[in-house]
C-alpha cells in the first residue's frame, strides 16, 4: 500500500482508540471510517466483531462504495449498517474524508428529545449552527437509505440521527474526531443540566447568535488539527499498538 494509505490507517486506528478512551465506544456496534488517499471509491472501516480498543492500522478493512471488500478473504465480517452510513456520506460529499458514528448514552438521549441539542453552553455553540438532523427509519442496512441520509445531513459536519446516535464528518480524521468529541460533550452537558431539576439560565438569542457566529467557518481555526498531535502523544504513552 502507499505511504499515504498507511498514514491514514494509523490516524484512523488512533481515532478508534481515542473513542474508547473517552467513553464513546459501544462494544462492536459503531464505526469510524476514512477515505483511502488516491482511491476515491474506497474507504477504511473496522472489521465487525472487534472492540475499538483492539483496532490497529493493519486490521482496518478496505471497502468499496458498492460494499465489496478489497484485499480481504471471503467471509471477512463487515458491519452492513456501517457500510451504508459511511458510503452514503462519501458518495454525496467529495470533500468529506472521515466519518465518525457513535451510540453514547448522552448522544442517544439528546437524539430522542424533540428539541434536540439546545444552545445551553459555549461548547454547544460550536455545534448548533452547523448541525443537521436525520429521522430514524430503522437500522440503516438498506443501501436505498443512503440518499435520504445524505440529503438530510447536507454539508453539515455535525449530525444527530434521531432516536439513534451522533454522526460527524470532516476533511480529516483529526477534525471529524474533534467534532465528535465536542458534540458528545455538548450532549453530556445538556443531559446533566436537564437532570438537575433547577431553573435553567437560557441565554438571550442575541448572545447565542453572536457566540455561534464566532465559531462559523472562517471565523476560527480548524478545530482538531492543533489537538491531534497531542492526542497521538497521549496514545503513544498509553499503548502504541494502534500503529501496528
Amino acid at each position: 500500500m502507499t505511504d499515504a494509505e498507511w498514514a491514514t490507517r494509523v490516524d484512523l486506528a488512533a481515532a478508534y482508540r481515542l473513542c474508547e478512551l473517552y467513553g464513546m465506544s459501544d462494544l462492536i456496534y459503531t464505526h469510524l471510517s476514512a477515505r483511502v488517499p488516491g482511491e476515491p471509491d474506497c474507504f477504511l472501516l473496522n472489521p465487525h466483531g472487534h472492540l475499538f480498543e483492539e483496532i490497529t492500522a493493519s486490521s482496518l478493512l478496505k471497502v468499496r462504495m458498492d460494499g465489496a471488500l478489497v484485499g480481504s478473504p471471503p467471509g471477512t465480517p463487515m458491519n452492513k449498517a456501517g457500510h451504508v452510513i459511511h458510503s452514503g456520506i462519501y458518495l454525496a460529499r467529495p470533500e468529506a474524508h472521515a466519518v465518525v458514528h457513535t451510540h453514547t448514552i448522552a448522544g442517544m438521549a439528546v437524539a430522542s428529545l424533540k428539541e434536540g441539542l439546545l444552545p445551553l453552553t459555549q461548547t454547544s455553540h460550536r455545534v448548533v449552527g452547523r448541525l443537521a438532523y436525520h429521522d430514524f427509519n430503522g437500522p440503516e442496512r438498506d443501501p436505498a437509505e443512503r440518499e435520504a441520509l445524505a440529503r438530510n445531513i447536507g454539508d453539515k459536519p455535525y449530525a444527530i440521527l434521531r432516536n439513534h446516535g451522533l454522526l460527524t464528518s470532516g476533511p480529516t480524521i483529526a477534525e471529524a474526531f474533534n467534532y465528535m468529541y465536542i458534540l458528545e460533550r455538548a450532549c453530556q452537558a445538556q443531559m446533566a443540566i436537564l437532570s438537575c431539576g433547577r431553573e435553567i439560565n437560557f441565554l438571550p438569542d442575541a448572545v447565542v447568535e453572536k457566540s455561534v457566529g464566532m465559531y462559523a467557518p472562517g471565523q476560527s481555526r480548524a478545530f482538531g488539527l492543533l489537538e491531534w498531535p497531542a492526542m497521538l502523544r497521549k496514545l503513544d504513552r498509553i499503548d502504541r499498538s494502534f500503529r501496528d
